[in-house]
């Protein structure tokens, strides 16, 4: 697909967060022009709302205000960049008025949903004002989305960025920091406080937040359950024997679901070389073979095949090879990206449009300077034939000093639009 200019939209807070910054990480590997809109950078002022002491009706108002305020930041973002496509990842600060906005003005837009949507139900609100929305999971979702008026809803299952989520040599200091027979990474959900009260007696640990409150899994949480950065998920991932991967449940009475999408974490530890145990998933079996996932379907049987794979290093290491071959061949961020791009493609006529734009250079550029640009286009990771204002696009986006050339080509571009005003 040609060389796109795509604005990647973060959420303020929350899981989708890190999947949005790979996706971004993705989109730019894979030739994109991407702009990623920080929307983070605005959750400290969003929170310090909550210790103004005012009436519940006045904060919910204040905070509508300021995620308007957060929603008018981005249509100024689209106004500058001038994207082919905005993506935004579950929970960006998008309202309705700004979406309907980028409708009018011709602008596509698409939400990968990386939610539960039996769970969290928001999207019925914004979901007919997305050009594309995509979900993690099949079944009754698409006939709910055609119901209230999307018809472009597309099945786009999670994965795994290879740069990042990779295997990794540890140090002796990090080996023992976060390396154990047994451990889990993530939230403490009601299923899992009451599945690992029976793990206890394992050489286990517990990473990650909302395990306050119990005195039985309390001595298992380590950072005194602070929140894990995604790097350290790579090294745990990485020094862990055995990967516990318990999909989320409300649910407490219910330990093992068996249900539909298939998490992030499954594809991250694939991707770094570690072996997992996880529970089975209705939609598992089109993302990987028997032999490539070991799984369970009850307590006890988790119990059994922590017993029987620690001890067997070989079969683990071979579980682990065989799961990271099909990660990186079928699941990773950038083929989602393309399978997304390439639906869009489809299902919006004339998208994406043809823009007006000049090349960066033409044939009877000076051979001696086209050879600088050539080597600038490599540095940059552009194409020949990208345009004049894409390649303005990328050394602006460059950090540091700017070189002769850098300079020059900002120069002319300023110096082009001063002239185009003087002609209009």
């Amino acid at each position: 697909m040609e060389t796109l200019r795509i604005l990647v939209i973060l959420p303020l807070y929350g899981g989708s967060l890190p999947i949005g910054r790979y996706v971004a990480s993705a989109l730019k590997q894979e030739g994109h022009l991407t702009e990623v809109f920080e929307a983070p950078a605005f959750y400290p002022a969003y929170t310090a709302l909550n210790d103004l002491k005012v009436t519940t009706d006045r904060l919910d108002y204040l905070q509508n205000s300021f995620l308007n305020v957060v929603s008018q930041s981005i249509l100024a973002k689209v106004e500058t960049f001038q994207p082919d496509l905005v993506l935004a990842m579950a929970q960006a600060p998008l309202n309705q008025q700004a979406l309907k906005r980028l409708r009018r003005d011709g602008v596509a837009t698409a939400m990968w949903f990386v939610e539960d949507y039996n769970l969290f139900t928001y999207w019925k609100t914004f979901a007919p004002l997305y050009d594309v929305f995509a979900v993690i999971q099949k079944g009754s979702v698409f006939e709910d989305l055609a119901a209230i008026g999307q018809a472009n809803a597309l099945y786009l299952p999670l994965a795994a960025q290879p740069d990042f989520h990779r295997p990794m040599d540890l140090s002796s200091v990090e080996q023992r920091k976060f390396g154990s027979e047994v451990s889990f990474m993530g939230a403490g959900y009601p299923n899992r406080r009451k599945a690992f009260r029976e793990l206890v007696n394992f050489d286990f640990k517990i990473w990650g937040t909302e395990w306050e409150g119990d005195h039985v899994l309390e001595p298992l949480v380590q950072l005194k359950g602070a929140r894990v950065t995604p790097e350290e998920c790579v090294k745990i991932f990485n020094a862990t024997k055995i990967n516990l991967n318990l999909h989320s449940s409300v649910q407490a009475d219910e330990l093992v679901t068996f249900g539909d999408f298939v998490n992030p974490r499954t594809f991250e530890l694939a991707a770094c070389g570690a072996f997992q145990l996880v529970d089975r998933r209705t939609l598992m079996p089109e993302a990987f073979a028997e032999n490539e996932l070991a799984t369970f379907s009850s307590m006890e049987e988790l119990a059994e095949k922590i017993e029987y794979f620690s001890s067997r290093p070989e079969e683990r290491q071979a579980y682990a090879d065989r799961a990271r071959a099909r990660v990186l061949k079928d699941h990773t961020y950038a083929q989602r990206m393309n399978s997304l791009l390439e639906f869009t493609a489809e299902r919006i006529p004339g998208w994406p449009k043809p823009r007006d734009a000049s090349p960066a250079f033409d044939a009877n550029y000076p051979p001696e300077l086209k050879r600088d640009i050539l080597d600038l286009l490599s540095r940059l990771g552009l194409p020949e034939d990208v345009s004049f204002e894409d390649l303005v696009w990328a050394v602006r986006q460059q950090q540091g000093k700017l070189n002769d050339l850098d300079t020059a080509i900002l120069f002319l571009d300023e110096w082009r639009k001063l002239y185009k005003k003087r002609s209009q």
